[in-house]
């Protein structure tokens, strides 16, 4: 985003003008902005804002929320470039491991007990939104064992709000993209046979590969595909097709029975109102264009 440069139109004289970014003037700005549409920018339901965590700890979490995944998300914020933002949000972290009986508390309060009794504590996540990182933060990020999303933040004029995400890690140990292709088709391998373990790690293959910073998360019903939010959900192998679920919006496309479906008002594993049923390696070839699409909206 440091090289983006924003033009408005001006329509009277034919001309453009360009729209200058700029930082919040304090902190609380950005903060009060991201809270009150948390789930529109990041993909994540509020919770709680400047969260105590109590007298011995003390300290306040930025804000608590649940990403789509059921995972818990701290976020913090800095009006500018901060060298201890990650330190400060790795340090709420693991406050947040140690009380997840508080944490399912809070969720059951705001979002209801079935929430609550889906909380993914596999992935816990920290979202740094700051003015700006610098080489040494996107370093820092992949040293840690924790899931870590740094977002570059800027405003435009009074009106637009540009995000950019510096860089994404997950958590937990990092294996090579063959290997993460063999370990899903392995575990497709062992319910559906080779026909669908060969198309699940075609897909596997084809999502992470998109670009940098894909996560993927790992739940019973779904094996999501992130970046900083949800673009692709893979439900486990049925006998005769794989389903994939995108971010893409059904009414912008021509849908094709028995390849593409609107689920909008159904029911489903996942996140996505487009469903994407796979059945041989050419619809995988078929589905790559769709993939992109949403891939690019997240």
């Amino acid at each position: 985003m440091s090289g983006l440069k924003l033009f408005r139109a001006d329509t009277t004289s034919s001309g453009m003008t360009e729209v200058m970014p700029h930082l919040a003037e304090i902190e609380a700005d950005v903060q009060g902005l991201v809270e009150r549409h948390m789930e529109t920018l990041l993909g994540v339901r509020f919770l709680a804002s400047e969260y105590s965590t109590g007298p011995v700890h003390g300290g306040r979490i930025d804000s608590l929320g649940l990403d789509e995944n059921g995972s818990p998300v701290i976020v913090e914020y800095k009006r500018g470039t901060d060298a201890g933002v990650i330190n400060q949000g790795l340090f709420y972290l693991a406050w947040l491991m140690d009380h997840r009986a508080e944490f399912e508390y809070l969720v059951r309060d705001r979002l209801g007990v079935t929430a609550a009794s889906q909380v993914l504590w596999s992935g816990p996540r920290l979202i740094c939104v700051a003015g700006d990182f610098t080489r040494y933060d996107e370093h820092a990020v992949r040293e840690h064992r924790r899931s870590i999303d740094l977002v570059r933040y800027r405003f435009f004029g009074g009106d637009l709000l540009g995000l950019e995400t510096v860089a994404s890690v997950s958590g937990g140990m990092q294996v090579t993209r063959r290997a993460r292709r063999g370990l899903v088709a392995q575990a497709a391998a062992g319910v559906q046979g080779s026909a669908m373990a060969e198309l699940a790690g075609a897909v596997d293959e084809i999502l992470l590969g998109l670009g940098d910073g894909v996560n993927r998360v790992e739940r019973k019903q779904y094996r999501a595909y992130q970046r900083l939010r949800n673009f692709a959900c893979m439900c486990p192998p049925q006998r005769s097709k794989l389903l994939v679920y995108l971010k893409v919006n059904p009414k912008d496309i021509d849908l094709v029975q028995d390849f593409t479906r609107d689920v909008s008002g159904v029911g489903h594993h996942g996140t996505g109102d487009l469903e994407v049923q796979l059945r041989t390696l050419k619809d995988v070839e078929r589905a790559r264009d769709l993939f992109r699409a949403s891939y690019a909206a997240a």
